[in-house]
């Protein structure tokens, strides 16, 4: 659902074909799980434009695509190596509770609004790996 909402932001439409590329698995794979996707009614297929979210659909690919940005922001915070954090977020997103992830937006704006308690942590974590 993610990748389908950012490919329809991005090229206005969302094909099976570039789905598949993009997440580097078989169309077939990706047929399987539109259909399924269809029909629990989250999106549908209009010749000629791909796939379509319906309104139902586009409600749970926005609060994917929030819950993936608050852990990328929280994350970055702390610092870590773009590429793991894209590892990680991928492995644990869809694992994490609406309270968890309240709870780390909370965190992320918290040091945000308190730079020199984030300093001091990441300082202490730097001490940590040089003992």
């Amino acid at each position: 659902m993610e990748r389908i909402h950012e490919l329809i932001e991005d090229k206005g439409y969302a094909r099976v074909v570039d789905i598949a590329s993009s997440l580097k698995v078989k169309q077939a794979s990706v047929t399987n799980m539109v259909k399924k996707l269809g029909d629990l009614g989250y999106l549908k297929y209009e010749k000629y434009r791909g796939l379509v979210l319906t309104d139902k659909g586009r409600a749970v690919a926005t609060l994917i695509q929030q819950r993936h940005e608050t852990l990328s922001r929280f994350f970055s915070l702390l610092g870590l190596d773009e590429e793991i954090q894209q590892r990680d977020i991928e492995g644990i997103e869809h694992h994490l509770s609406p309270e968890t992830v309240k709870v780390l937006e909370d965190l992320a704006t918290f040091f945000e609004n308190k730079p020199a308690t984030l300093k001091a942590f990441l300082n202490s974590r730097k001490l940590k790996a040089a003992s």
